[in-house]
């Protein structure tokens, strides 16, 4: 199953704003052009302007319908800089100190999704995550019901029976170290929305652990079985549950063994990881081990799309992580 492709076609259907704010960045704008020329979003890219265009032009990159601003002189600056006093001065920030802080690309960036300037923002190529996410908490903030900022890739493993032939959720793998009964809840609930609202999957979502319905006694295992108590009153609707070791999960023969009376044990096609050791390292086993395609992570639980790239990132990457923030921005649209 080509899933980016599918993303890409979605976003082309219905085309999106994306900010990226990282624009002198030789991946950023190499990436703007391939953005533009297939018509995956409008684009806004952050910076100065003279200097993005030279860089540009020495790499023979065309920006043609591509927006550059350059935050400390926008028009857009003092406005942005009243919005952001208005939500931080509880924390005593000056209306002088709100006006650096939007000159920032990043601060600038979101502010532009948060008033619906733009539609989501991409960036992390030059920049952490915590550089990322920190104006998104600031500003735009968490989804209804939602407290938590999580992680998730869409695992789509070749020649794979398991999950939506082949096709998984992995969560939370990118941001919480070590998530709370009731974090871990939310990461469910999120994971399920993204498995159904970007991928059209019926979620079957599997609270993993090194225990099976009691077989282990440990307050590991109990910070799972409380997570998927919490999941299950919030969000009922859901087919959600735990605690499931990853054997249970997934191979049918397995389940009836441990857990013959489970709705999810044995079908599970969205594995939530009871920490970020376990999810980061499950991830990247698949990924090596199995020659999975790992899309991500894509960032669930924010009220707009922002999402983060490796420092690490590619062209192509920074390509896709568009494309896919533009179809969460379709999604969040309704």
């Amino acid at each position: 199953m080509d899933i980016m492709q599918k993303f890409k076609t979605k976003a082309i259907n219905n085309k999106k704003t994306i900010v990226l704010p990282e624009g002198c960045e030789p991946r950023i704008y190499k990436a703007a052009e391939k953005i533009a020329e297939q018509g995956l979003a409008e684009l806004f890219l952050l910076g100065d302007e003279a200097t993005i265009k030279n860089k540009a032009e020495k790499d023979n990159v065309d920006l043609t319908g591509v927006k550059i601003i350059n935050p400390e002189n926008s028009s857009y600056l003092d406005q942005f800089a009243e919005n952001y006093y208005e939500l931080r001065k509880h924390k005593n920030i000056t209306k002088e100190e709100a006006k650096e802080q939007m000159k920032d690309p990043l601060y600038f960036g979101v502010m532009l999704v948060n008033t619906d300037k733009a539609d989501g923002m991409v960036a992390g190529s030059v920049n952490a995550t915590g550089n990322v996410l920190s104006p998104a908490f600031k500003i735009i903030k968490t989804k209804p019901g939602i407290s938590v900022v999580s992680g998730a890739f869409i695992m789509n493993i070749p020649n794979c029976c398991r999950g939506n032939d082949g096709v998984m959720i992995f969560s939370d793998c990118a941001v919480n170290p070590n998530p709370t009964a009731e974090q871990l809840s939310e990461i469910a609930i999120s994971s399920a929305d993204t498995a159904k609202n970007m991928l059209d999957m019926d979620p079957s979502v599997a609270m993993l652990s090194f225990s099976t319905k009691g077989s282990a006694c440990h307050e590991l295992v109990d910070k799972v079985v409380k997570a998927t108590e919490i999941a299950n009153e919030k969000a009922p609707e859901i087919m959600l549950d735990g605690e499931l070791q990853a054997d249970a999960s997934l191979i049918p023969e397995v389940a009836k063994t441990k857990s013959p009376d489970s709705k999810v044990a044995g079908k599970a096609n969205v594995l939530i990881f009871p920490d970020l050791q376990s999810g980061n390292i499950g991830y990247k086993l698949v990924q090596r081990l199995a020659g999975a395609e790992a899309i991500g992570p894509i960032l669930q639980g924010i009220a707009k799309p922002v999402n983060d790239l490796s420092r690490g990132c590619s062209i192509e990457d920074v390509v896709n992580v568009t494309a896919i923030t533009a179809v969460q921005a379709q999604v969040d649209e309704g």
